[in-house]
């Protein structure tokens, strides 16, 4: 089974990677979060540093891209092509409404004809490439917006093109976190799809990954995100039925939070980082609600360090 880090916005960019990594080292591939082209051809500084060889050595990094516009996608590949890198991925899953409303993410799932004449002019510039300069594209998917059968007209037009492999996060993009994922949907596309299938969704247990591979046993690939990032040891328990230990979840918090706030050189940027990764992480303390909430509420540095001591010091039980 091949492991992948899913992109979240805020939370898994290159300081979480790396800590990660370090720390764990057992991801096949990091997905970062995306990268949204403009007609200015340039990487703003925050995907720029998101990036950069320098911040991703020794791991598997795909960039994400967020576009509906081939151009723009097109000059974003080459230009990440010039920091050496061989793959990327299309976001055609991110819910937010923001994103939705300007036909982008899981919004431009609703296009389906649109859909196929933007791939249609991608993969007709990048066959043109010399074989040096080629790169392969890969699609993060929800399975529609409104209905579970609109990915059977979606699956078609994935199919028609070369895609390396398709990650499916097999939710409605009006679902967003919501109900379950529609496993009767990913087991007609891992039957449907010409290409790899890559699942993602809920896996927040070991015994939710043997939930999923039990249904699927042909599944070779899998994504995880937001349980990786509520329990860093997610996968090593997976793999191997060892858990995190609270040593190591105390040594991973501190290295995250030395890392945020040496790369973003600001306290205010570092304790808001924390936060994200608290929303999640959180839940590995379901006795010390009363600690984590003075982690919510801290607004300087010294309250912070206080109130995640406090979390770390009580004689909790972490969830498994």
């Amino acid at each position: 089974m091949q492991f992948y880090l899913a992109p979240m916005e805020e939370v898994t960019g290159y300081v979480y990677r790396n800590v990660y990594h370090a720390m764990f080292g057992d991801m096949d591939k990091y997905f970062t979060p995306f990268i949204a082209p403009t007609r200015k051809k340039i990487l703003k500084t925050r995907e720029r540093k998101e990036v950069a060889p320098e911040h991703n050595r020794g791991m598997y990094v795909v960039p994400q891209i967020l576009s509906n516009d081939a151009q723009q996608f097109l000059d974003t590949c080459n230009m990440l092509a010039e920091l050496g890198y061989h793959e990327v991925n299309l976001n055609l899953g991110c819910p937010a409404a923001t994103v939705v409303s300007k036909k982008k993410g899981s919004g431009f799932l609703d296009e389906p004809v649109i859909l196929d004449r933007f791939f249609e002019t991608i993969f007709e510039e990048l066959s043109g490439l010399p074989e040096e300069q080629k790169f392969s594209v890969s699609v993060k998917t929800r399975i529609g917006m409104e209905f579970p059968e609109e990915f059977e007209d979606i699956l078609k037009v994935y199919n028609r093109y070369p895609f390396s492999e398709i990650i499916i996060h097999p939710r409605l993009q009006k679902d967003y976190y919501r109900n379950h994922p529609n496993l009767e949907v990913f087991a007609y596309a891992l039957e449907q799809s010409v290409h790899p299938v890559c699942y993602n969704g809920d896996i927040f247990t070991k015994e939710d990954y043997e939930t999923i591979h039990q249904r699927f046993p042909n599944l070779e690939r899998i994504m995880l995100g937001r349980g990786v990032v509520a329990n860093p040891g997610l996968l090593r328990e997976i793999q191997t039925g060892q858990p995190i230990t609270a040593e190591e979840l105390k040594e991973y918090h501190d290295r995250l939070y030395a890392g945020y706030r040496e790369a973003l050189n600001s306290e205010k940027d570092a304790l808001f980082k924390m936060k994200e990764v608290w929303f999640y992480l959180g839940k590995m303390f379901p006795e010390a609600e009363k600690a984590l909430k003075k982690v919510r509420k801290a607004n300087r540095p010294e309250e912070y360090q206080e109130a995640a001591r406090r979390v770390f010091s009580e004689d909790n039980k972490t969830q498994k």
